[in-house]
């Protein structure tokens, strides 16, 4: 099986303190055969995101690690952006001269504010609504790949309010899948939530048999990892329910351009 993940973070990122160098060793000791980076990034001034990335050292460690690791691990390029709908002229401009393999999006913030404080004392119709609604404007505006985490909200949900109602935020959801279906975007097997309570994928599987039955293709997997022991963490559980859902393959990307990978 080629093994790859798609979704990880370095001390590139305001939340994490593994080292690329690092990653990459524990990459390899785990059979993984490709990873991209996908560090947090954003240029909204009032979320936690903003400031923090340097793509110069960001660059130079990718070049370092892939001249240290060319025979080992294929490493690619990319980025996770929060709210990249909000600030899609500011990100094209600030993206053009980069060489990116991948980008994600993702909502991380509900208006300025960072998820946990959005629910305050929402019931669950109306915070997974709204949620959802902002993910909807999300992959009908943004310039991006893949959507990261597509269900996200449920992460900081489980202890209060609870998981989401599939069958009340079907439709939602479903609008969700066919604007990213109709504009070429993938959807990401985020294992992060197999590593916690929640004890389940970002998304569930619901979501990605529904992408599947609505014939969606383009799927990454990817550990969500801020640590180099939790690289490629979960990656055969993923690759499993992708099986399950009808998929025969999963995608990587070169210079944004997706690649089917059969299973």
């Amino acid at each position: 099986m080629y093994l790859m993940d798609y979704h990880h973070h370095t001390n590139n990122s305001f939340d994490s303190k593994a080292i690329m160098e690092e990653v990459c060793n524990e990459a390899i000791k785990k059979g993984i055969k490709e990873i991209c980076f996908t560090e947090h990034f954003s240029l909204n001034p009032v979320v936690p995101t903003y400031g923090y990335m340097d793509f110069e050292r960001y660059f130079h460690e990718i070049r370092d690690c892939r001249d240290k690791f060319q025979d080992q691990l294929i490493i690619k390029a990319g980025i996770e952006i929060c709210e990249p709908h909000q600030l899609k002229d500011e990100y094209t401009e600030a993206f053009k001269p980069l060489e990116l393999d991948f980008i994600l999006g993702s909502v991380h913030n509900m208006n300025n504010e960072k998820l946990r404080k959005f629910l305050g004392d929402k019931n669950s119709s109306s915070a997974y609504s709204e949620y959802f609604t902002e993910v909807y404007q999300l992959v009908s505006f943004a310039d991006i790949d893949v959507i990261a985490h597509l269900d996200l909200l449920k992460r900081y949900a489980i202890n209060t309010i609870g998981n989401f109602d599939f069958n009340e935020c079907k439709d939602l959801i479903a609008s969700i899948l066919e604007k990213a279906i109709d504009r070429n975007i993938g959807i990401e097997i985020n294992t992060s939530g197999l590593r916690g309570k929640l004890n389940e994928t970002l998304p569930s599987i619901n979501i990605i048999q529904l992408y599947k039955d609505l014939g969606g293709e383009i799927l990454t997997i990817g550990s969500d990892s801020h640590f180099a022991e939790t690289v490629g963490a979960h990656l055969h559980e993923a690759t499993e329910i992708a099986k399950e859902c009808g998929f025969t393959s999963i995608f990587k990307f070169d210079k944004r351009t997706p690649i089917a990978v059969n299973l």
